[in-house]
């Protein structure tokens, strides 16, 4: 009985699809990671515009927030596995357009238009992604693969942006870069090719706006997914900090880029640490209430760091940021996944990654936008204050949230329809 029982840190990983898959996952997130910073690097080091470089962030975010209903039907209607293998063969296709334009020092419109491609092809990618794990793995396994593809996203974000630097300091250019990116992108892509899991039999239904927004209907019904989304939105959306991390670093902290690099990693650095431990301790008693502690946390943290005028407070500060909000991650990701129906997947996971999308690209936006009124101190600390209000606010509308125990047990209670 103690044996069955025993919590296995490993128990995804031991599957050989669920290795091939995340391995994959490393490889192509780790070359979007790489070609991020050559895109942000080549487009400054050609044009010396902030405006340029922020329009990256519309390009790419704007496939994700149009097409979200037809990703998620996609995603629903069609095989899984062949649209992953079109979107990565799709995101190799974009990473060699942008060598060439940088290769050949080519048209600065022509590199948003590949990057609109790609934006394209991840607006896609995301969800069908998403949707098809379950397929791959039993459910009673689904929190620690959650945890482990965490652990996955967080060790991309700072080996990848490391990669690309070294890279481009060493070639002088960007374009050995978006190569790299490429082969990632082709890894990806051989890996998902020899991936077995079972197959789905499709649920057939005529497309209508009723049968897109089948995911947006389920979503609303669905109180524990609901939430989690709502609270990761806001809180994102006025909470974070990265944004501003240029201007804390010169003019409040001043330890200039060298230290501006260690600031963009912290977060990353806690969000891994948090991610391993989540993969050996126990499943959660008390996920509703871990939830909204970590966000409340998060909130507070953040509160601090914009009061800090110590660079090592700071950077304390940052990464626990990353792993309180990786908290968050994982256990919505969990939620969202465990408690909605296979044929729905594709539409649900497609909301939910508009709304990372959205909250992130606004938040960058709101802080900004604040900060240039009445300053960033103020900007990162009334975000902190709005994100523990926004907890209190989520808490009251949606009590069923703090009741929520153990993210199997919510599954049980979803199939049998008591909530």
């Amino acid at each position: 009985m103690s044996n069955q029982n025993q919590h296995d840190p490993f128990a995804a990983l031991r599957l050989r699809s669920y290795q091939l898959f995340l391995t994959g996952r490393v490889f192509s997130l780790m070359g979007y990671q790489m070609q991020n910073v050559a895109v942000g690097w080549e487009l400054y080091e050609r044009t010396n515009s902030a405006l340029a470089l922020g329009v990256v962030g519309l390009v790419q975010v704007l496939p994700s927030i149009v097409l979200t209903l037809p990703a998620g039907h996609v995603a629903d209607r069609w095989d899984r596995k062949r649209t992953v293998l079109l979107t990565q063969l799709m995101l190799a296709v974009g990473s060699l357009g942008l060598a060439f334009l940088s290769y050949t020092q080519g048209s600065i419109y022509l590199i948003y238009t590949f990057l609109l491609l790609i934006g394209v092809a991840k607006a896609f990618n995301q969800p069908t992604t998403d949707a098809w794990l379950p397929q791959l793995i039993p459910m009673s396994v689904f929190p620690n693969a959650a945890t482990w593809n965490s652990s996955a996203f967080q060790l991309a974000s700072i080996v990848g942006p490391a990669i690309g630097g070294f890279a481009i300091a060493i070639q002088k250019s960007a374009t050995g870069v978006y190569i790299l990116d490429a082969i990632s992108s082709l890894i990806c892509l051989a890996l998902t090719a020899i991936i077995t899991g079972r197959q789905t039999v499709r649920i057939a239904e005529t497309i209508s706006f009723k049968t897109l927004a089948a995911g947006f209907n389920f979503v609303r019904q669905q109180p524990a997914i609901l939430s989690s989304i709502t609270l990761d939105l806001f809180a994102v959306l006025l909470g974070g900090a990265v944004t501003l991390l240029p201007i804390f670093a010169r003019d409040i902290l001043q330890v200039g880029p060298e230290g501006l690099g260690w600031l963009r990693a912290a977060p990353s650095i806690g969000a891994f640490i948090m991610a391993l431990l989540f993969a050996y301790l126990p499943p959660l008693k008390q996920a509703g209430k871990t939830l909204l502690w970590s966000v409340a946390g998060f909130g507070v943290v953040t509160i601090i760091f914009g009061l800090s005028r110590s660079f090592w407070l700071s950077l304390l500060m940052l990464g626990l940021s990353g792993a309180l909000d990786n908290i968050s991650v994982i256990i919505r990701h969990t939620l969202v996944q465990i408690n909605t129906p296979d044929h729905l997947r594709g539409r649900v996971s497609a909301i939910n990654s508009v709304f990372i999308s959205t909250s992130n690209e606004l938040g960058g936006f709101e802080s900004g936008f604040v900060a240039a009124l009445f300053g960033p101190v103020f900007s990162v600390v009334s975000g902190g204050i709005g994100t523990i209000i926004v907890v209190l606010v989520v808490s009251w509308i949606f009590p069923q949230l703090r009741q929520l125990k153990s993210l199997q047990e919510e599954s049980d209670q979803v199939k049998s329809g008591s909530w």
